[in-house]
């Protein structure tokens, strides 16, 4: 049975040792999207290095939605921020492609580029504040490739790398944070659709797939298979030559 609470301890103490060894005297800097990931990342760091060395940074794409959502958290746990609005970079690049291109840009290009240039930005805030950058997915996400390679899958270390969703959801619980933060409907804020409609299966079927090697709806299985055979190389080291 999961232990939240001595997950959550754990987690904490890998995360001061990282720190300890990688980047002591250091500050973790994260984008705070207002979704349950980036929120139990944040008061996890918080927990673990303390408010002065938590920086979260919003990055709305123009008008972001749930940006009361990001603001809540960062106020609930009082910890610096900054807002880097990415729409006009975003706009500005896109226009640049499309006029290489000769032709407007897939569909998949439209959707990632923003959060590249999140990380873009969240590097840019990290580097002028003696920062350490948060990779906020979770292993439910990189299971099946719900990412966006150098983008949200990028960063310095990955708190929750190791847990499903259903783990950081009473990991947030159990760290205090608002609930309707922690409960929040998970969505790229990219495409318009949830994350469970964009994947064709929910969290729990893939928690439990992951967890326990249950899946009761053959295609279902078939499907998260190849997401994540497809996907591996995204959590693979780049591969090199050796000479």
């Amino acid at each position: 049975m999961f232990d939240a609470k001595l997950t959550k301890d754990r987690c904490v103490q890998w995360i001061r040792d990282w720190f300890e060894e990688n980047g002591k005297g250091c500050n973790a800097v994260l984008g705070i999207s207002g979704g349950k990931d980036s929120s139990i990342c944040a008061a996890l760091c918080v927990e673990a290095l303390g408010v002065d060395r938590v920086i979260g940074v919003t990055m709305p794409n123009g008008v972001q939605p749930d940006i009361d959502d990001s603001r809540r958290l960062i106020e609930h746990l009082g910890i610096r921020s900054y807002n880097v609005n990415i729409g006009a970079a975003c706009e500005a690049l896109m226009g640049e492609v499309e006029a290489q291109l000769g032709s407007a840009a897939s569909d998949q290009t439209r959707i990632n580029m923003p959060p590249r240039l999140r990380m873009t930005a969240l590097y840019a805030i990290s580097q002028s504040n003696n920062g350490r950058v948060v990779n906020t997915c979770n292993l439910s996400e990189d299971w099946v490739g719900y990412s966006t390679r150098y983008g949200d899958a990028a960063g310095d270390f990955s708190p929750l790398g190791g847990l499903t969703v259903r783990e950081v959801k009473a990991i947030g619980l159990e760290l205090g944070l608002p609930v309707d933060l922690v409960e929040k409907t998970p969505s790229d804020g990219l495409c318009g659709k949830t994350d469970e409609d964009n994947l064709g299966f929910t969290y729990a079927v893939l928690d439990r797939y992951i967890r326990e090697g249950v899946c009761d709806d053959p295609a279902t299985k078939a499907l998260i298979d190849r997401k994540h055979k497809l996907n591996l190389f995204k959590l693979k080291p780049i591969p090199h030559f050796e000479p």
